[in-house]
């Protein structure tokens, strides 16, 4: 019995951990604004729990900036055709997005990406 109380309360505290450690998104981001950065793809991080954009682009007064994109997490990305090779630092991108509640961050919630040399786009779950 006492066994029993024991691995409950370990499996509660996993399970909560693991809850507390997602975050909600529009904690971090505006979400019900947009903005879009154009630029050169710095890094493209594909790993989880979310795939990262970098890109360098010009914030509102002009300045050159790298912005960070938050984006969706790889495995449903590989179901989307997106793998770590789809971009690759130099590509020229615009990237849209919730912008984030900290502005001095330069970070965005990715809603959509492009690639205007070939027409490559990704716009969220394709049904």
């Amino acid at each position: 019995m006492r066994r029993a109380i024991v691995l409950s309360i370990g499996t509660a505290m996993l399970i909560a951990a693991s809850a507390s450690a997602h975050h909600s998104f529009p904690s971090f981001y505006f979400e019900d604004q947009m903005m879009s950065v154009q630029g050169e793809l710095v890094e493209f991080d594909y790993r989880a729990p979310h795939a990262w954009v970098h890109v360098r682009g010009r914030d509102q007064d002009g300045e050159l900036q790298t912005f960070a994109a938050e984006w969706a997490n790889p495995s449903r990305l590989g179901r989307e055709n997106v793998t770590r090779d789809t971009l690759r630092p130099g590509d020229q991108v615009i990237v849209t997005g919730a912008p984030g509640r900290k502005p001095a961050e330069h970070r965005l919630h990715l809603k959509s990406i492009e690639r205007p040399s070939d027409g490559w786009r990704w716009a969220g779950m394709r049904r």
